[in-house]
């Protein structure tokens, strides 16, 4: 597993993509924003799902599909805030 110091890198890179752009990143994205190999930032998608945090990858995939309070899959939890509607809830 990731040392903690480098997985809160990787939640914090998660979170604000989420919420400046309204989806999850690739890992790939992950990866050029921490500097680090795919593979490195693949395995961290894996390991933050294997924290317990409400972290989920598609199954037998390495895509996030829900990270609370944020769903990356469209469905009918739509969030608008200032009237932009770009999110969707878990």
């Amino acid at each position: 597993m990731a040392d903690p110091a480098t997985l809160d890198k990787a939640f914090h890179h998660i979170m604000r993509s989420f919420i400046e752009t309204g989806r999850a990143p690739h890992y790939t994205e992950t990866a050029v924003a921490l500097g680090i190999s795919v593979e490195e930032a693949r395995q961290i998608f894996r390991d933050l799902e294997a924290t317990g945090y409400s972290f989920f990858l598609h199954p037998e995939t390495d895509q996030i599909v829900s990270v609370a309070p944020f769903n990356n899959l469209p469905n009918q939890y739509r969030i608008t805030i200032d009237g932009e509607p770009k999110w969707f809830a878990q």
